[in-house]
């Protein structure tokens, strides 16, 4: 067993209560269940489900695949705050839209499915009784302005989609804080001035303060009260003296190779007494491109990442334990890549937590809607909004990448409202967080991006040497002439500003016996060996041009249909991982390559 990893790892208290296991459970397909007043917890919850994991999967006990567009969960819960407490209901995600009541009281509604939200319920709590939590989800598996990613819309995926996760997927929790208490917690480094802004929420009125401590191991590195203004909402610039130090500050930064965390506690101070304390972490690094690389620190920093689609046969989206995700990372780093691109899916904060400690880039991506609508955009824009602030403080995430292969712009190309719809989700995400590289639409059909990628599942490195191998100054006039998917790679007007060009999917060598209606990759291997060396042709030749600043491989694992994994759905290696690690971490003509320690691992040692 690894470490215990609290379900909201950026700001944790010492005690909280897991609300996972068995729950109550129901299926309303005639949507009979408000009317019934199912909410009172008189409805027929005849069966039990074994929350986290959503009901279409094996081992949340129930394992029907079905459509079931209208979801019940009950269970009971044990509750006794003190006369200035308040209890907090905490659910990780819930797919699609929720409805929760406690004791025949709503305490929260919400929809998104890929984000989280809380509820204080302690009006509704019942003194000297047990509680009680209803839950109502709603996951229409036809709507197509709903993002849903990869979840495929009929009984039965094909192709490249895989099964649905509807419901709770993610953990169920309870924690009892002080009247007076942090909401929530927000750090963006500024590595050339040496600083951290903190924006901190707190939940009370009154004249109140917070102390900051920042430590790296026993040395301190910051320690500051600042005033919390009568809303609550505070944000507040720390000064970090030792990273204005020229001599030492390097220390200090946080990369793949080094993963340095500065840990933080926070103290919320009311009337000059202590009443609420949280813990978090950050990691003091900087984002950016320029001169056709993208930086890390400064410095040009070679990507190569690997596509993860965090999905698994007997739990779907969903991880089996929270040891899964921690193994999932160790993965990533065993098979040489410094990063991950994680694909249609808004990951779990604890897989972001794992890459920030044991050190892997990663690119966050929005779950993707397929229709182009009012709705469909006011849906798509109030999630990502809720993506974005909920991860922001993680350094390991380096880019944010709202759009995939024009899904949900289908149109982008000719349309103008579309192409608008995209360059505004980059420039939102840039306004919310002006510290990352935006990428307006992955693959193909650019209108914004300070990254251009290029989906290319060229069958040989050959093709790939003839396309990207060149001078990097020509890379604009090569990238003006290709078509992947018959797709242009920009659609605008706007002359390449020289932004970094990523192969940001390649690969896809498929090595399974191909058998009913699996999806076969993009090419096929015929043994462990041929599987090897095609990798090693696609990838040795993409480290050999000199213009490309990363790339991304197709896939990680199997995943359903899809049998193009380096490993299997199982996650066990179809190819010797020692083998797979060298070709991916040999030396590549990139400048970039030798920056920032690619030669070696360090965060192997540090570990």
């Amino acid at each position: 067993m690894t470490e215990a990893v609290h379900p909201r790892p950026q700001l944790v208290r010492d005690h909280w209560t897991d609300l996972s296991g068995q729950w109550a459970f129901a299926y309303d397909d005639t949507g009979e269940g408000l009317d019934a007043h199912w909410w009172e917890h008189t409805g027929p919850f005849e069966r039990e489900i074994t929350v986290p994991f959503p009901p279409e999967s094996g081992a949340s006990g129930i394992g029907d695949r079905g459509a079931h567009p209208i979801l019940w969960y009950r269970r009971e819960f044990h509750a006794e705050p003190g006369a200035q407490e308040r209890v907090l209901l905490h659910f990780g995600a819930v797919d699609y839209r929720a409805t929760v009541w406690v004791n025949g009281h709503v305490v929260a509604t919400h929809e998104g499915g890929h984000v989280g939200f809380h509820a204080d319920v302690t009006h509704a709590l019942r003194p000297g009784a047990d509680q009680v939590v209803v839950v109502r989800a709603q996951d229409d598996p036809r709507d197509p302005a709903q993002p849903r990613g990869k979840q495929y819309t009929a009984d039965e995926p094909a192709g490249i989609w895989y099964h649905r996760t509807s419901g709770i997927w993610q953990p169920v929790w309870l924690e009892t804080v002080p009247a007076q208490h942090i909401r929530s917690l927000r750090w963006t480094p500024d590595v050339a001035d040496g600083s951290v802004e903190l924006r901190l929420r707190a939940a009370g009125h009154g004249e109140r303060s917070a102390r900051v401590v920042l430590r790296l191991g026993d040395e301190v590195l910051a320690d500051s009260t600042v005033r919390v203004p009568e809303g609550g909402e505070l944000a507040e610039r720390i000064s970090v003296p030792a990273a204005r130090d020229g001599q030492q500050f390097e220390r200090l930064l946080w990369s793949p190779e080094r993963p340095v965390l500065i840990d933080a506690e926070i103290t919320l101070l009311w009337q000059g007494k202590a009443v609420d304390r949280g813990r978090s972490y950050l990691g003091f690094r900087d984002t950016s491109v320029g001169g056709g690389h993208f930086l890390l620190n400064g410095r040009p920093y070679f990507l190569r990442m690997v596509l993860e689609q965090g999905y698994w046969p007997e739990t779907h989206l969903g991880a089996p334990s929270a040891d899964a995700l921690r193994r999932e990372v160790e993965l990533i780093k065993s098979l040489g890549f410094n990063g991950v691109r994680v694909h249609q899916k808004a990951e779990d904060p604890r897989f972001l937590y794992w890459c920030d400690r044991l050190g892997r880039a990663v690119w966050g991506e929005m779950a993707s809607s397929f229709d182009f609508s009012p709705v469909a955009i006011e849906r798509f824009t109030r999630e990502w909004t809720e993506v974005l602030e909920r991860d922001a403080s993680h350094p390991s995430i380096v880019t944010w990448v709202p759009l995939n292969e024009s899904w949900g712009v289908p149109d982008i190309a000719t349309r103008d409202d579309q192409q608008r719809y995209a360059a505004a989700l980059a420039g939102l995400t840039r306004a919310l967080d002006p510290s990352r590289p935006v990428i307006s639409n992955d693959g193909w059909e650019h209108v914004d991006s300070d990254v251009w990628t290029v989906h290319d599942y060229a069958p040989s490195g050959a093709v790939l040497r003839q396309r990207y191998g060149g001078d990097p100054a020509s890379l604009p006039e090569v990238l003006a002439g290709l078509r992947p998917g018959g797709r242009a790679i920009h659609v605008t007007d706007d002359e390449w500003r020289g932004q970094p060009v990523l192969i940001s999917e390649y690969g896809g060598i498929s090595y399974a016996p191909a058998e009913g209606d699996l999806w076969s990759g993009y090419s096929t291997a015929d043994s462990a060996a041929d599987l090897v060396e095609r990798y090693r042709d696609l990838t040795t030749a993409l480290l050999g041009c000199p213009g490309i600043a990363g790339f991304c491989y197709t896939q990680l694992t199997d995943t359903e249909q899809e049998t193009n994994g380096l490993l299997t759905a199982a996650r066990e290696p179809k190819a010797d991982p020692a083998v797979l690690r060298a070709i991916t971490a040999a030396p590549a003509r990139s400048v970039a390559a030798e920056s920032v320690g690619e030669a070696g691992d360090g965060a192997e040692k540090s570990e």
